[in-house]
């Protein structure tokens, strides 16, 4: 139950194209809340209440170093995502496989 509710977080978190745009930056390495503010063309504020919802599925972690608060990527936050999508790439897999069995049979 708990992996689904992580999953269904994930998702949620990953639905946004701002967050998607904060994960793939702070991929790169650190980066300071306010230089993700920038390209993204949003203020401050709103980058926070993005990163809370990616801190609470476990995709990125912050820290406050002196005045400026550091992001960062969790990379064990996407294994949920990657276990999700490689159980169904192999149900799909399996289902290929008998159906190139059945069209090869004479």
């Amino acid at each position: 139950m708990h992996a689904q509710k992580n999953l269904d977080l994930v998702f949620r978190a990953l639905s946004d194209p701002s967050r998607r745009a904060i994960v793939e930056r702070v991929s790169e390495g650190p980066v300071s809340v306010s230089e993700l503010a920038e390209p993204l063309k949003i203020s401050v504020p709103a980058v926070l209440q993005h990163l809370q919802l990616l801190e609470e599925c476990g995709l990125v972690a912050t820290r406050k170093i002196g005045r400026t608060r550091s992001c960062q990527i969790v990379p064990e936050g996407l294994s949920v995502l990657e276990q999700w999508t490689a159980a169904r790439r192999s149900m799909w897999e399996k289902r290929f496989d008998r159906l190139g069995g059945i069209l090869e049979e004479p």
